[in-house]
Protein backbone atom coordinates (compact mmCIF):
# COMPACT_ATOMS: atom_id res chain seq x y z
CA UNK A 1 0.00 0.00 0.00
CA UNK A 2 1.40 3.35 -1.05
CA UNK A 3 1.99 5.81 1.78
CA UNK A 4 0.48 9.29 1.54
CA UNK A 5 3.98 10.58 2.28
CA UNK A 6 5.60 8.66 -0.61
CA UNK A 7 6.32 11.82 -2.59
CA UNK A 8 8.56 12.98 0.25
CA UNK A 9 10.73 9.88 0.29
CA UNK A 10 13.56 11.30 -1.90
CA UNK A 11 13.84 14.38 0.33
CA UNK A 12 13.79 12.24 3.46
CA UNK A 13 16.60 10.03 2.14
CA UNK A 14 18.62 13.09 1.14
CA UNK A 15 18.26 14.69 4.55
CA UNK A 16 19.05 11.44 6.36
CA UNK A 17 22.16 10.98 4.24
CA UNK A 18 23.25 14.41 5.48
CA UNK A 19 23.03 13.03 9.02
CA UNK A 20 19.76 14.62 10.04
CA UNK A 21 17.73 13.06 12.87
CA UNK A 22 14.14 12.03 12.26
CA UNK A 23 13.01 14.97 14.34
CA UNK A 24 15.04 17.37 12.23
CA UNK A 25 13.66 15.80 9.04
CA UNK A 26 10.09 16.32 10.22
CA UNK A 27 10.91 19.90 11.13
CA UNK A 28 12.57 20.68 7.76
CA UNK A 29 9.69 19.17 5.78
CA UNK A 30 7.08 20.48 8.22
CA UNK A 31 5.31 17.12 8.06
CA UNK A 32 4.68 14.68 10.92
CA UNK A 33 5.85 11.53 9.14
CA UNK A 34 5.46 8.39 11.32
CA UNK A 35 8.59 6.93 12.90
CA UNK A 36 7.92 3.56 11.27
CA UNK A 37 7.82 5.14 7.80
CA UNK A 38 11.06 7.03 8.34
CA UNK A 39 12.79 3.93 9.70
CA UNK A 40 11.66 1.88 6.68
CA UNK A 41 12.88 4.43 4.15
CA UNK A 42 16.21 5.02 5.85
CA UNK A 43 17.12 1.51 7.00
CA UNK A 44 19.77 1.02 4.31
CA UNK A 45 21.46 4.39 4.79
CA UNK A 46 24.90 4.12 6.36
CA UNK A 47 25.80 7.03 8.62
CA UNK A 48 29.28 8.03 9.64
CA UNK A 49 30.35 7.66 13.27
CA UNK A 50 30.20 11.41 13.67
CA UNK A 51 26.67 11.50 12.30
CA UNK A 52 25.60 8.60 14.55
CA UNK A 53 27.08 10.31 17.61
CA UNK A 54 25.38 13.59 16.78
CA UNK A 55 21.99 11.87 16.36
CA UNK A 56 22.43 10.04 19.67
CA UNK A 57 23.06 13.36 21.42
CA UNK A 58 19.98 14.90 19.80
CA UNK A 59 17.83 11.91 20.75
CA UNK A 60 19.08 12.06 24.36
CA UNK A 61 18.37 15.78 24.53
CA UNK A 62 14.91 15.24 23.06
CA UNK A 63 14.16 12.51 25.59
CA UNK A 64 15.30 14.73 28.44
CA UNK A 65 13.14 17.59 27.20
CA UNK A 66 10.17 15.23 26.77
CA UNK A 67 10.58 13.93 30.33
CA UNK A 68 10.73 17.48 31.68
CA UNK A 69 7.60 18.41 29.74
CA UNK A 70 5.81 15.29 30.93
CA UNK A 71 6.79 16.10 34.52
CA UNK A 72 5.30 19.58 34.25
CA UNK A 73 2.12 18.24 32.65
CA UNK A 74 1.74 15.47 35.24
CA UNK A 75 2.35 17.92 38.09
CA UNK A 76 -0.32 20.25 36.71
CA UNK A 77 -2.76 17.35 36.38
CA UNK A 78 -1.97 16.22 39.93
CA UNK A 79 -2.51 19.72 41.32
CA UNK A 80 -5.80 20.04 39.45
CA UNK A 81 -6.91 16.66 40.81
CA UNK A 82 -6.00 17.62 44.38
CA UNK A 83 -7.88 20.91 44.06
CA UNK A 84 -10.94 19.03 42.84
CA UNK A 85 -10.79 16.59 45.76
CA UNK A 86 -10.28 19.43 48.25
CA UNK A 87 -13.30 21.26 46.87
CA UNK A 88 -15.28 18.03 47.15
CA UNK A 89 -14.62 17.71 50.90
CA UNK A 90 -14.32 21.38 51.82
CA UNK A 91 -17.79 21.35 53.39
CA UNK A 92 -16.53 19.00 56.10
CA UNK A 93 -14.62 21.82 57.80
CA UNK A 94 -17.97 23.30 58.79
CA UNK A 95 -18.75 20.09 60.66
CA UNK A 96 -15.92 20.80 63.12
CA UNK A 97 -17.70 23.96 64.21
CA UNK A 98 -19.91 21.56 66.17
CA UNK A 99 -17.87 20.95 69.34
CA UNK A 100 -19.24 17.45 69.73
CA UNK A 101 -17.98 16.53 66.27
CA UNK A 102 -14.65 18.26 66.99
CA UNK A 103 -14.37 16.28 70.24
CA UNK A 104 -14.87 13.02 68.33
CA UNK A 105 -12.14 14.06 65.89
CA UNK A 106 -9.84 14.91 68.81
CA UNK A 107 -10.50 11.55 70.48
CA UNK A 108 -9.78 9.64 67.26
CA UNK A 109 -6.55 11.61 66.77
CA UNK A 110 -5.56 10.91 70.37
CA UNK A 111 -6.39 7.22 69.92
CA UNK A 112 -3.79 7.05 67.17
CA UNK A 113 -1.03 9.21 68.61
CA UNK A 114 -1.64 9.85 72.31
CA UNK A 115 -0.61 8.00 75.46
CA UNK A 116 -3.42 5.97 77.05
CA UNK A 117 -1.63 5.53 80.38
CA UNK A 118 -1.44 7.93 83.28
CA UNK A 119 -3.89 10.60 84.30
CA UNK A 120 -2.99 13.41 81.91
CA UNK A 121 -2.79 14.17 78.20
CA UNK A 122 0.46 13.14 76.54
CA UNK A 123 0.69 13.56 72.77
CA UNK A 124 3.78 13.56 70.57
CA UNK A 125 4.61 13.69 66.89
CA UNK A 126 7.24 14.94 64.47
CA UNK A 127 4.62 15.95 61.90
CA UNK A 128 3.86 19.64 62.34
CA UNK A 129 0.41 19.28 60.76
CA UNK A 130 -0.55 16.62 63.31
CA UNK A 131 0.62 18.76 66.24
CA UNK A 132 -1.22 21.77 64.83
CA UNK A 133 -4.48 19.85 64.44
CA UNK A 134 -4.22 18.34 67.93
CA UNK A 135 -3.73 21.72 69.61
CA UNK A 136 -6.42 23.37 67.50
CA UNK A 137 -8.98 20.73 68.47
CA UNK A 138 -7.92 20.61 72.13
CA UNK A 139 -8.11 24.39 72.53
CA UNK A 140 -11.45 24.51 70.72
CA UNK A 141 -13.13 21.68 72.58
CA UNK A 142 -12.08 22.60 76.11
CA UNK A 143 -11.51 25.62 78.29
CA UNK A 144 -7.73 25.32 78.37
CA UNK A 145 -5.45 26.70 81.06
CA UNK A 146 -2.31 27.46 79.06
CA UNK A 147 -0.13 27.25 82.18
CA UNK A 148 -0.88 23.51 82.40
CA UNK A 149 0.94 22.79 79.16
CA UNK A 150 4.42 21.28 79.12
CA UNK A 151 6.55 20.51 76.07
CA UNK A 152 9.50 18.22 75.51
CA UNK A 153 11.66 18.22 72.40
CA UNK A 154 12.92 14.74 71.50
CA UNK A 155 15.68 14.94 68.91
CA UNK A 156 18.86 13.53 67.42
CA UNK A 157 22.30 14.20 68.89
CA UNK A 158 23.55 16.46 66.07
CA UNK A 159 20.57 18.83 66.19
CA UNK A 160 20.58 22.30 67.74
CA UNK A 161 18.29 21.94 70.76
CA UNK A 162 17.86 25.68 71.31
CA UNK A 163 16.75 26.23 67.71
CA UNK A 164 14.29 23.34 67.98
CA UNK A 165 12.77 24.69 71.19
CA UNK A 166 12.40 28.15 69.69
CA UNK A 167 10.73 26.65 66.63
CA UNK A 168 8.26 24.46 68.56
CA UNK A 169 7.52 27.23 71.05
CA UNK A 170 6.47 29.57 68.23
CA UNK A 171 4.64 26.82 66.38
CA UNK A 172 2.61 25.65 69.38
CA UNK A 173 2.27 29.07 71.00
CA UNK A 174 3.53 27.51 74.23
CA UNK A 175 6.13 29.48 76.19
CA UNK A 176 9.66 28.07 76.35
CA UNK A 177 9.40 28.49 80.13
CA UNK A 178 7.01 25.52 79.99
CA UNK A 179 9.50 23.26 78.18
CA UNK A 180 11.07 20.31 79.96
CA UNK A 181 14.71 19.35 79.47
CA UNK A 182 15.11 18.01 75.90
CA UNK A 183 15.52 14.28 75.35
CA UNK A 184 18.37 13.41 73.00
CA UNK A 185 18.43 9.99 71.38
CA UNK A 186 21.84 8.56 72.38
CA UNK A 187 21.56 5.96 69.63
CA UNK A 188 22.12 8.75 67.09
CA UNK A 189 25.49 9.87 68.48
CA UNK A 190 28.03 9.91 65.66
CA UNK A 191 25.43 9.83 62.88
CA UNK A 192 24.23 12.72 60.72
CA UNK A 193 20.58 13.73 60.37
CA UNK A 194 19.78 13.32 56.67
CA UNK A 195 16.46 15.15 56.60
CA UNK A 196 17.32 18.84 56.71
CA UNK A 197 13.75 19.81 57.63
CA UNK A 198 13.45 17.31 60.49
CA UNK A 199 12.53 19.20 63.67
CA UNK A 200 12.54 16.26 66.04
CA UNK A 201 9.47 15.12 67.98
CA UNK A 202 7.39 17.59 69.95
CA UNK A 203 5.75 15.93 72.95
CA UNK A 204 2.95 17.88 74.55
CA UNK A 205 1.71 17.20 78.08
CA UNK A 206 -1.45 18.79 79.44
CA UNK A 207 -2.27 18.25 83.09
CA UNK A 208 -5.97 17.53 83.23
CA UNK A 209 -7.19 14.17 84.45
CA UNK A 210 -10.76 15.16 83.59
CA UNK A 211 -10.03 15.82 79.90
CA UNK A 212 -7.92 12.65 79.69
CA UNK A 213 -10.68 10.50 81.20
CA UNK A 214 -13.32 12.07 78.97
CA UNK A 215 -11.32 11.40 75.81
CA UNK A 216 -10.75 7.81 76.92
CA UNK A 217 -14.48 7.41 77.46
CA UNK A 218 -15.27 8.87 74.02
CA UNK A 219 -12.87 6.32 72.53
CA UNK A 220 -14.44 3.54 74.59
CA UNK A 221 -17.97 4.50 73.44
CA UNK A 222 -16.93 4.09 69.81
CA UNK A 223 -15.01 0.89 70.51
CA UNK A 224 -18.16 -0.63 71.98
Amino acid sequence: MKSRFSNLKPEVISLRTQGKSYGEIRKVLNVDIPQSTLSCWCKNILLSRAQQSRIKVLVAQGSKKARATALVVNRARREAYLRAVKNRVLYLSKKLEDRDVAKIALAMLYLGEGSKRGGAIMFGNSDQAVIKLFLKLLRYCYNIDESKFRCTVQCRSDQNVEELEIFWSKFTNISRDLFYRPQIDKRTIGSVTKKVDYRGVCRIDYFSADIFIELMQVIKVFEE
